[in-house]
């Protein structure tokens, strides 16, 4: 009985500092670098209307304690944030992913690294299909990862949207 409490225990805290998104499936190459993480973030949320996306791969390139941040105005013009778990992201969008096709794709990037950190400026676009000849909406996402020794994390993503009064500076519209 002392035993299995001990190991209780120890399992415990082990699931305590372990993310949980660490017992998702992952696709290695996914995980193995930045760019792979990048790449998979903009893959999981696009697809076409009515199409299931693959939300055990997006959780599993968070972190259990990784947010998701959108900033931006209101129709009165008061700047709002809201702070999204994965699954208050999910339980967001497909509603909306089941009536309209969804499809982001990476402009250009701007990121530094650091040891085990990274921080990447992701200029992004957005089509309700992929043959629209113009984005309905553009923006630009910050994503924060971190590697724990194995693999890559996104700990935080924060996005705003181009606005008439507020648009993509030049720097982030082309690689310099």
């Amino acid at each position: 009985m002392r035993k299995s409490l001990m190991l209780f225990a120890l399992l415990g805290a082990w699931a305590a500092v372990c993310p949980s998104a660490a017992l998702a499936q992952v696709k290695p190459a996914d995980v193995a670098t930045v760019d792979g993480v990048i790449a998979a973030l903009y893959d999981t949320i696009s697809g076409p209307a009515g199409k299931p996306r693959d939300w055990e791969r997006l959780r599993g390139l968070f972190r259990s304690d990784g947010r998701m941040i959108v900033h931006g105005q209101n129709k009165e013009g008061v700047f709002n944030t809201r702070v999204l778990t994965v699954d208050d992201y999910i339980a967001r969008v497909t509603p909306l992913f089941e009536k309209e096709g969804f499809f982001e794709s990476e402009l250009t990037r701007k990121s530094e690294q650091f040891g085990q950190i990274a921080h990447v400026f992701s200029t992004y676009e957005s089509r309700h299909a992929q043959a629209e000849a113009r984005p309905f909406q553009r923006g630009i996402n910050s994503i924060q990862l971190i590697k724990d020794g194995q693999r890559w994390w996104v700990q935080s993503l924060v996005w705003q949207a181009e606005t008439d009064r507020n648009p993509l500076p030049q720097r982030y519209l082309k690689e310099q």
